[in-house]
């Protein structure tokens, strides 16, 4: 299995990446994608990169930490995609549910790294959190950049809306808990082949294990169980799949 999306320079996991990195292993998570979030961060990820032909990495500028960087740092992105360990640009997108960059600034980041995916052919992840309209408004003018919408927790409409226009999901252990029917729901009307399984580490813990604070890659089988089960299909069935995907998405090769 892959957990298509973690954020492993996060202290809390970096810290004891050896440790987080063999217990994935030991759970069957055998491959791992590292996700950037600032030229910091982005360049951190690449530098973890480095001695582990498991893990691949995405380097962009979050809508979040937008306000923080220079404008010109979006430049640095085309570079940094020449490093073989990178697979994708991301995470980009919108947020409308945080306040910590103007939405202008947040569209003006956004816009131009689909840009540079487009220029490059890349495939991109997208954030966008209580900001579908906007987000797909401004994807129309690149249809030819393959997308992922990261840790989608939005309704079954939104997650029909993001699939008919040719887009993958990405699901994390939200799908798991108590009360995410309508997102369980979003799972079963997903194509085999639109899906991806993450943790989005070091959030968002599955249950069983919600109240552990700190959640790991190889917590991704747990997201996995719970999906497989509104698809019909068994895990190892699941696994194959969604492998296959991700695999497919990232060009990972």
């Amino acid at each position: 299995m892959i957990d298509s999306h973690c954020h492993l320079t996060d202290p809390r996991l970096f810290e004891q990446l050896a440790a987080v990195i063999e217990r994935a292993r030991v759970a069957g998570v055998t491959r791992l994608v590292t996700i950037g979030t600032s030229p910091e961060d982005d360049r951190a990820a690449i530098e973890l990169c480095k001695g582990r032909n498991n893990i691949r990495c995405a380097v962009g500028v979050h809508p979040n930490y937008c306000h923080e960087v220079e404008f010109s740092a979006v430049e640095s992105l085309r570079e940094m995609q020449k490093d073989a360990s990178v697979v994708a640009l991301g995470e980009m997108g919108l947020d409308y549910h945080h306040h910590f960059a103007e939405r202008s600034r947040q569209k003006k980041f956004f816009e131009a790294q689909l840009q540079v995916a487009n220029e490059l052919n890349r495939p991109v992840i997208i954030h966008c959190r209580e900001a579908i309209n906007d987000t797909m408004a401004i994807m129309k003018a690149f249809p030819n950049v393959p997308a992922v919408f990261h840790c989608f927790t939005g309704t079954s409409e939104e997650a029909k809306k993001i699939i008919d226009a040719g887009y993958l999901l990405g699901l994390t252990g939200a799908v798991t808990f108590k009360r995410s029917d309508d997102l369980r729901n979003s799972a079963s009307i997903t194509p085999r082949d639109r899906l991806l399984v993450e943790t989005d580490a070091p959030y968002l813990s599955p249950e069983p294990f919600r109240s552990q604070k700190v959640n790991e890659p190889s917590l991704v089988v747990h997201t996995a169980k719970v999906v497989a089960e509104q698809w019909k299909v068994s895990f190892e069935e699941f696994d194959a799949i969604t492998t296959e995907n991700t695999l497919r998405f990232y060009r990972w090769t």
